[in-house]
Order: C-alpha cells, then sequence, then structure tokens
C-alpha cells in the first residue's frame, strides 16, 4: 500500500511539473505567410491567343436538356471506333427524346435508353471493340505531369485531355476524372456501343480506368448533370419513368448552324501557359493559404475553357 502511494505521489509530481513548464513555455512561433502568387484565374487573364484551340465542330456534342445545354468533347484519338459509333448515332437522332436514366450519388450520371425489354432500334452499329486503352503512337503531343500516380506509371495531357500510359507496353488511356466521358457496358468487353453514355459527377473513380471505354469529357455545362436528383434504386437508377430528366436532343456542332454553335476554345495543354496552369494549382499563394501543397493530383489539374476571344 505505502508503496502504491508513493508510486502515486510521483506521478502526480511529475504531471504538475510538466504542467508548469508547458504554461511558462513560449508560445510556438506562428507559420510564415506565403507570398502571393498568380492564381489559375490570373493565368488565364494573361494567356495569349496562341494558347488556346477551339473545339472541332465534328467531335463535339451538345446535349440539350430543358435547364440547358451541355457540351461534350470527343477525343477520336483514345477511342476512334467509339467516337465513330456515337456521331453515328447522333446523325441519326437517336438520343432525342430519351432520357438521363441514372444518377449515383459521388460517382456517375448516365444517360441513354433505360427500357431493356424494348429498346429503341438504331442503324449504327450494335458491337464495338472495346477500346479501353490503344497505343501510345499517334495520340497526340503528351505533356507529362511530374508528380507519381497511383494507377499509371506516367500521366499528363494530351490535346487537352488528362491521359495515362504505360511506355513499356506502348499503351495510354483516358482516366476516370470528373467531366470525363465512357461507354457504359455490360459484362462482356464489346457489349459498349455509345448507345448509353455516362459522366463522372464524383471523387474520381479511377479503379475503373482500363475496364471502360473513355470516349471524352464535358466542356461546359456540367452542373446541369451534378444536380440531377438521385436515382433511389440499385446503384442510382431511376425506379419511376416520371423521375427521369428527357433529353431534347444530341446534336453535333457541325450540323448546328453557326449562330447556334457555342463558341469554346480549349486550353492548349502543350502551352507554357498550362505549366502555368497546373503550378498556381500546385503551389497557391497567400494571404488565404497557410500551407501550399507542393504536389498536384492528375484528376485535379484544371483545364481552362472560356469562350472564344
Amino acid at each position: 500500500m505505502k508503496a502504491a502511494t508513493t508510486i502515486h505521489a510521483t506521478i502526480g509530481a511529475a504531471l504538475l511539473a510538466l504542467f508548469a513548464n508547458g504554461a511558462s513555455a513560449a508560445p510556438a512561433k506562428p507559420a510564415k505567410e506565403l507570398p502571393p502568387k498568380p492564381s489559375v484565374a490570373d493565368v488565364v487573364k494573361a494567356s495569349k491567343p496562341g494558347d488556346w484551340r477551339p473545339l472541332d465542330p465534328e467531335n463535339t456534342l451538345y446535349l440539350e436538356l430543358p435547364t440547358g445545354r451541355v457540351v461534350l468533347e470527343l477525343a477520336p484519338s483514345f477511342a476512334p471506333k467509339a467516337a465513330a459509333n456515337i456521331r453515328a448515332l447522333v446523325r441519326e437522332r437517336y438520343f432525342d427524346g430519351l432520357w438521363i436514366m441514372r444518377a449515383q450519388d459521388g460517382f456517375v450520371v448516365q444517360w441513354g435508353d433505360p427500357d431493356e425489354e424494348t429498346p429503341r432500334p438504331f442503324k449504327a452499329a450494335k458491337t464495338v471493340d472495346a477500346e479501353f486503352t490503344v497505343p501510345v503512337k499517334g495520340t497526340g503531343q503528351f505533356t507529362l505531369l511530374k508528380e507519381r500516380d497511383v494507377y499509371a506509371p506516367q500521366v499528363g495531357h494530351v490535346n487537352g485531355f488528362p491521359v495515362a500510359r504505360d511506355p513499356k507496353a506502348g499503351q495510354t488511356w483516358l482516366p476516370h476524372c470528373y467531366a470525363m466521358v465512357g461507354v457504359a457496358r455490360d459484362e462482356g468487353s464489346d457489349t459498349g456501343n455509345g448507345s448509353q453514355l455516362y459522366t463522372v459527377i464524383g471523387h474520381a473513380p479511377r479503379h475503373l480506368d482500363r475496364n471502360i471505354t473513355v470516349v471524352g469529357r464535358i466542356v461546359a455545362g456540367m452542373p446541369l448533370l451534378t444536380v440531377m436528383p438521385r436515382g433511389t434504386a440499385a446503384a442510382g437508377f431511376y425506379d419511376k419513368a416520371g423521375q427521369r430528366t428527357p433529353i431534347a436532343s444530341v446534336r453535333l456542332a457541325a450540323d448546328v448552324p453557326l449562330p447556334e454553335r457555342s463558341k469554346l476554345e480549349v486550353m492548349r495543354t502543350e502551352s507554357a501557359a498550362f505549366q502555368a496552369v497546373i503550378e498556381a494549382q500546385r503551389n497557391r499563394g497567400g494571404p488565404w493559404t497557410k500551407v501550399a501543397a507542393g504536389a498536384i493530383d492528375l484528376c485535379n489539374v484544371p483545364i481552362p475553357v472560356r469562350e472564344q476571344q
């Protein structure tokens, strides 16, 4: 009993000394404020006309919804067969009158024909070879991102798109970043034909990379898709027809009269201006930012889009 009392007394004295030392210690010095640095908006404002490229009308789709227009840019270098079939579907007016059929929270919004028993017929190809990856050669100028990636040996950008690649295998692919557009499929690799498409609305599900054909990205109108009511059935599908949002039409920009086209341009990802955008996002300056990240993830790199100047 005496030994226990002695131990308790010793511990108590040590704690008192610790508290006393803590009370008398000088407060930690505040971290040094970060100097101001150009923001992404500053870089965009200072950019030159040559830092931008217009959208290709033959690879730009207008998805018309009751709330407005969603603009989708196809990437035929990374999914040539799927892109061609989607263009064919659009030109035969396949999507007109169909639906936004799925909205899964933190994951994807999907559109197409929800009727599996009597689906809408179409003339385009019913089966398209999977294009989970394509050969690196011929896809365009690759601008390497210096950060290490979890899902690919190398990541960077090509012609306005985030890109992953494996130099040893000689293969490249589009990753599942926010706003990227994929071709929905069944279990078989070649069961996606572009008649159902989806876009990522949540945290990048990169585990899907090289398992689904990614065919492009939304360059304008994402807020119209991210606010879709979440589906109540499994995987976010709408179990009642009244929950779906109708698609007025989908058109290729090339088939739309010039005055009705969205006049957008994308920053060239091979430009010095785009490197400045990456650095502005990687190492933000003060005074609001207290600790600069010093690194950036592929899917967190903004790809600026603006009205043509």
